[in-house]
């Protein structure tokens, strides 16, 4: 697994707004709004400005939220990584 580099759209750039269970992220480059499921709110608020790989945010989110298997939650967030970047709210580096 190629371990890929990430950075979220600039933060003037999205309006995020919880709505219970989902979670409403206006886009607004793309004029989107797209309702997207947890883990991927906290995701785009983990990597902030930052470029990360799916191995560092997951170790990020591993020591904040006390999870086991490091490696297996690298690849969890590879594939979340994935997905935001399909939706346009994060870019390859």
């Amino acid at each position: 697994m190629v371990d890929r580099v990430y950075r979220a759209a600039p933060p003037d750039a999205l309006r995020i707004e919880p709505l219970g269970e989902l979670t409403a992220v206006f886009d607004r480059r793309s004029m989107q709004t797209h309702l997207v499921i947890s883990p991927l709110p906290e995701i785009l608020a983990m990597m902030g400005n930052e470029a990360v790989s799916a191995s560092s945010l997951a170790g990020r989110l591993a020591a904040d939220f006390d999870l086991d298997g490091e490696g297996d939650v690298a690849v969890l967030v590879a594939d979340r990584l994935a997905e935001l970047a399909a939706l346009g709210l994060v870019g390859e580096v």
